[in-house]
């Protein structure tokens, strides 16, 4: 086993010497929310205004002022304020005003009575519960601070970032340009989709996934479709992907078989940092940089360039791209629901199925085989089971560690 794996870095040492030579791109523009949809922010956005802006009701009830509730007789309805449509007239003392929910309080206003803590006396209320000064306002800059940060420079822009920016009447604002990245892959085995099989071809899996994954990473894909065992031809696709892209990608190549000349080429081309990982699936993972871009070389195997590409690449595109924070989610420790078979020598991902179990607990299953050529289990799964490196097979109960898969691997 030891000369099986000599020679293997850890996942842990090619992510940190991929990482550390990692500069985030600086280009940027400025686009309307509507287009700016999973974009990095290239500075901190600072809100112009205060959230809420006005002290407002965050209940539909009355409006009332502590020293009226001193007689606790009932208080005839003075006036109305609505959202938008605020009470401007004169408040009489020993009176209250009916408001609704997000309607600006009266000048005044002590606390906010909800409805269901009243009683109707004809034009009156009569309050049936005990008033706290201040209960149910919403008070000036409580939420946002005119001023304040309100996202920080590298943050990707979703559902939950765009509408913020609205609430705030930002209309536009700036990002970083997106990544470039170029994509073949290599081999006289590939065939496209929707083309007839010849004897011994197989379909460009890892391509179309890759392609598919650089979209949701909100990157430009730069497509150049399959290259033949031919050192000319490949030569010229990394020529060109060179010139095109801050990242190139291949899939196939990076084996040690004869017609493999991905390697051969970034030696000749560029410089390789490392090849060869201590994980299963995705040994060979090649790592190394050309003379305008960076290479990242994915195992033919299509199980193994995804997990590569997960694990690695998600990673490096998310630091080049100026992305703040990890681009994997945190792992938990769960018990293992079935047995798993695993040999020590290599960091293994399998996947796996995290759910609760009848008692509520999380607990993790395998899809089944684990064979690098089962393609169908990503489908099935939605997580990884990750076994350490010197760890044996796994039985029933015991503890594994899960990662659960992010965005990337979802529908």
């Amino acid at each position: 086993m030891e000369a099986f794996t000599a020679g293997l870095i850890s996942l842990d040492e090619a992510l940190n010497t991929m990482l550390n030579r990692m500069t985030p791109v600086q280009e940027s523009e400025t686009l309307l929310l509507p287009q700016a949809q999973g974009r990095i922010t290239a500075s901190a956005v600072i809100s112009p205004m205060d959230v809420p802006s006005f002290d407002n009701s965050a209940m539909d009830g009355y409006a009332v002022r502590l020293a009226d509730l001193a007689t606790g007789t009932a208080l005839p309805i003075a006036g109305k304020a609505f959202a938008g449509v605020p009470f401007t007239g004169e408040w009489p003392a020993g009176t209250c005003i009916r408001i609704m929910t997000g309607a600006p309080v009266p000048a005044g206003c002590d606390a906010v009575v909800m409805q269901e803590q009243t009683e109707q006396q004809g034009d009156a209320i009569r309050i049936t519960a005990e008033v706290r000064a201040g209960q149910n306002i919403r008070r000036i800059g409580e939420d946002i601070r005119q001023g304040s940060e309100v996202l920080q420079a590298g943050t990707r822009l979703g559902a939950a970032e765009l509408p913020l920016l609205a609430s705030l009447g930002i209309a536009q604002v700036d990002v970083l340009r997106p990544l470039r990245v170029a994509i073949f892959s290599t081999g006289d085995e590939l065939q496209s989709p929707g083309q007839p099989l010849a004897a011994g071809q197989i379909y460009d899996t890892n391509r179309f996934a890759v392609h598919l994954m650089l979209n949701k990473l909100g990157c430009e894909v730069i497509d150049l479709g399959i290259i033949r065992d031919n050192p000319d031809l490949l030569r010229a696709a990394f020529i060109e992907a060179d010139a095109r892209a801050d990242v190139v990608i291949s899939s196939g190549g990076v084996s040690v078989g004869e017609a493999d000349y991905t390697k051969q080429m970034l030696e000749e081309l560029g410089e390789v940092t490392f090849w060869k990982l201590a994980i299963k699936p995705g040994k060979p993972f090649a790592f190394g940089r050309l003379q305008n871009s960076w290479f990242c070389g994915l195992p033919g195997n299509p199980v193994s360039a995804m997990l590569t590409f997960y694990q690695l690449v998600q990673p490096l595109l998310a630091k080049l791209s100026g992305q703040q924070g990890s681009a994997l989610p945190p792992r938990q420790k769960v018990r293992s629901a079935g047995a798993l078979k695993k040999s020590p020598g290599r960091l293994d991902f399998q996947r796996g199925i995290l759910r609760r179990n009848a008692e509520g607990e999380l607990e993790v299953i395998s899809t089944g085989h684990q064979g690098s050529h089962i393609f169908s289990s990503w489908h099935q799964a939605n997580c990884f089971i990750v076994l350490e490196r010197e760890r044996g097979s796994v039985q029933p109960g015991e503890w594994v560690e899960v990662e659960p898969f992010n965005t990337l691997l979802e529908g």
